[in-house]
């Protein structure tokens, strides 16, 4: 939008710096036993679009600038270069060029100062400068540039010029948490390319945060992760708690904030972006005063034929526990067999007691282990703890 309220002597162009893309032009050829006989081909041979020898792939070899402003995403950085030229035949002095980009919430500056010294501009000269800015933020944005001066008559003039420009999100990234006995915390992620053109995903990591330690291997997909518009990769990540955030309960609680992602692509003309999520949050299980674990237990077992797991009780509580431990029916699937009722020395913060128990399976297939109940002798509170892990029965004799 510009000013119209009279002539002025210099004139404000801004265009968009973007790479280049390649020139693909329309192939028609024909066969010479045809009705054009070999006149589409001598088209096709003096194309200097179309490259000699590969003429019917529709690939040039001719770079195509930027016919248009083109789409802005969320994380690439917005580049541009603002010429004024003096259209006028006098000398103009005092020339200050400034550039300030407009959001919905904030105003950024990116070029001029306010104590800046203007410069001349001889007849027929340009000014050249070229901005950058990381775009961080969605929807509508206004890049307003100023041009003030003075004329060879010692008139003061200035102008503003607007340009308006929508940043669209670039990826859709949804996550899934799942929390477990052992305190692990499994985050699934699924990254989206929701823009117009293939993306090439170059980084793809989750920085953990203060209470977690990410213990997830390189990814799968190599080196060269080609996305597809609309086509989605999904990735799963594994956190480990660090020791000091294991030592209570009210520590394992406030373990809510897991980690961010950090998301670096390409796209297929080679512009890079970036993209951070906030912290990502997770719902904490509830222990209680007391974590079971199972520490050790076969996949496989036979049936009927007594097989040993390993449980861990960790007092997680910010007081210590006398604790009265009982095996209560199993369901009929799998059963305990020997001591059916133990007390558990006192427990402190942070202790744990291991044992070594056996049971029985009765029925065939995937079993679930349960039927632990403790009990807290001081405050008569019990607690119950089903589907501590799962085993597959057989019939088949184990070797």
């Amino acid at each position: 939008m510009d000013s119209k309220e009279k002539e002025h002597l210099l004139s404000l162009k801004v265009m968009r710096l973007t790479r280049p893309s390649l020139f693909t032009a329309l192939a028609v050829g024909s066969d010479a036993r045809d009705l054009p006989g070999d006149h589409l081909n001598a088209d096709l041979r003096s194309d200097m679009a179309i490259p000699q020898g590969i003429p019917n792939t529709g690939v040039g070899h001719i770079l195509l600038l930027p016919q248009s402003f083109g789409n802005i995403y969320l994380g690439e950085t917005f580049s541009c270069c603002i010429c004024v030229h003096n259209d006028s035949q006098d000398l103009v002095r005092d020339v200050l060029v400034k550039a300030v980009l407009q959001m919905s919430n904030q105003r950024v500056p990116l070029l001029g100062e306010d104590d800046a010294q203007g410069t001349e501009l001889q007849a027929g000269a340009n000014i050249n400068q070229v901005i950058q800015h990381e775009v961080r933020d969605i929807g509508t944005h206004i890049l307003v540039c100023a041009v003030s001066y003075t004329a060879s008559s010692g008139e003061s003039a200035n102008f503003r010029k607007f340009y308006k420009f929508q940043v669209m999100k670039p990826l859709d990234v949804k996550t899934k948490f799942y929390n477990t006995e052992s305190d692990e915390v499994y985050l699934e992620t699924g990254v989206q390319n929701i823009t117009s053109g293939p993306i090439c995903l170059e980084k793809v990591e989750l920085e953990a945060s203060a209470y977690f330690t990410d213990e997830s291997r390189q990814s799968v997909f190599g080196p060269i992760n080609v996305l597809n518009p609309h086509d989605t990769r999904q990735y799963l990540y594994c956190l480990k708690p660090k020791p000091e955030t294991r030592t209570t309960s009210s520590a394992m609680k406030q373990a809510t904030t897991v980690g961010k992602l950090d998301i670096v692509w390409r796209t297929n003309i080679g512009d890079r972006g970036r993209l951070q999520t906030s912290q990502l949050q997770r719902t904490a299980p509830q222990y209680g005063d007391v974590q079971v674990s199972v520490l050790k237990i076969p996949n496989i077992v036979q049936l009927e034929v007594p097989f040993n797991i390993t449980l861990s009780f960790t007092n997680i509580c910010e007081r210590s526990l006398d604790l009265y431990l009982e095996f209560i029916n199993g369901g009929g699937c799998v059963e305990w067999t020997g001591v059916v009722s133990r007390d558990i020395n006192t427990l402190q913060t942070g202790e744990a007691a291991i044992f070594e128990l056996s049971l029985v399976p009765l029925r065939m297939g995937l079993q679930t282990i349960s039927g632990v109940r403790l009990t807290d002798t001081f405050l008569k509170r019990t607690y119950d703890y089903e589907k501590l892990a799962q085993v597959l029965v057989t019939n088949n004799k184990l070797t």
